[in-house]
């Protein structure tokens, strides 16, 4: 069939892609996107509802797919849906029933693709964000765990969203930002037999879990896990990344998956971010992090992104640092300066992300 006169050609596939997203592991490093609530917040959206970023799946979808575009010029190849505090509870407290409540979660994953028709380049990836259940109750618990919940009450409120996400058809499930072991034991026993492949990550302080473990137990929980395809933190301090990365290889015998936070604390008595990034900031000599990120890789990391504060500034360098660890062109958009920050952009910080317990929140 002739294509019209005047209609934009598709773009060729991409016949050198991984079949798949563990294959695409195997092939080497690929790097991850930043804070989607970051991004959101910079341009001008309040995510102080309980639904934080996920509220605009109903709100602004086109806001979604615009932050999500914006990673992917800066050189991510995998976008990570917003859908972290998504869930039928969340949503019931507004209002949203159960089917469209479901119809929302599934069109995270159909966002994030859109963001990625028509760029050129290599083939990009959809992770469906799935957070612990202390995401929901937006309180702080996530950076916590132990709920007072019994396992049985934790799997029957992750499986069904989880169903809802892997039926959207996503490269990969990210278990994110998971405080606590018994909720990793949970949430690897409720992906079993959807068919999508999953990393964990867990959020971690000083080579523990934030419910106390040591991060070598919690590691341990993915080795032989089939479903598993990467292991290891986010929405941490750069520092216990660097700890981090290295521990979870060896003990789980995975790739490592690493997207820490920018570094900067939140003074909650100031209501502001204090100190100095070390990582993924746009602007900040000390935070371009390509040192950083090759140390790493070199550990075993695989999937390598930013997380709390880091913009797509930021993960045009961690881009342009994977791009110098392994001899490959870096695939960002636009060039960058020495730091890595986009001259076409304007800051990309605010201090208007939601704030969970002394910590800024994932998505």
């Amino acid at each position: 069939m002739e294509q019209a006169v005047g209609a934009a050609a598709p773009p060729p596939p991409d016949s050198a892609a991984p079949p798949d997203f563990a294959a695409a592991l195997a092939a080497g490093p690929l790097v991850l996107d930043g804070g989607l609530s970051e991004r959101l917040a910079s341009a001008g959206f309040d995510l102080t509802d309980a639904l934080w970023s996920a509220r605009l799946l109903a709100d602004a979808p086109e806001a979604v797919v615009a932050a999500h575009r914006a990673y992917f010029e800066a050189g991510a190849r995998v976008a990570i849906t917003a859908s972290y505090q998504a869930s039928f509870a969340g949503f019931a407290r507004r209002g949203v029933g159960r089917a469209a409540a479901a119809r929302l979660m599934a069109g995270s994953v159909e966002l994030a693709r859109e963001a990625a028709r028509g760029l050129p380049g290599p083939r990009r990836w959809v992770a469906a964000s799935v957070g612990p259940y202390g995401a929901v109750l937006a309180d702080g618990s996530e950076y916590r765990g132990r709920y007072g919940l019994t396992p049985a009450e934790l799997e029957a409120f992750h499986r069904p969203r989880l169903e809802v996400l892997a039926a959207a058809g996503p490269d990969v499930l990210a278990l994110e930002t998971v405080p606590d072991v018994d909720e990793a034991r949970v949430l690897l026993r409720a992906v079993r037999g959807l068919g999508v492949p999953v990393w964990l990550s867990f959020a971690a302080a000083d080579g523990r879990t934030r419910a106390g473990q040591p991060l070598a137990e919690a590691f341990a929980l993915t080795a032989g896990v089939d479903e598993v395809v990467a292991v290891g933190v986010n929405c941490c301090a750069p520092e216990e990344a660097d700890r981090a990365v290295a521990l979870a290889a060896r003990v789980s015998g995975k790739p490592v998956v690493v997207y820490p936070n920018s570094g900067e604390g939140w003074d909650a008595a100031a209501g502001a971010w204090c100190g100095e990034p070390t990582f993924g900031a746009a602007g900040a000599p000390r935070a371009d992090g390509r040192a950083r990120v090759a140390g790493w890789l070199a550990d075993g990391a695989r999937l390598v992104g930013g997380c709390c504060r880091v913009g797509p500034a930021g993960i045009r360098a961690v881009a342009a640092g994977v791009a110098a660890a392994t001899g490959e062109r870096d695939t960002g958009e636009y060039g960058a300066d020495e730091h890595g920050v986009d001259e076409h952009s304007a800051d990309e910080h605010s201090a208007d992300e939601q704030v969970a317990g002394g910590e800024s929140t994932r998505r």
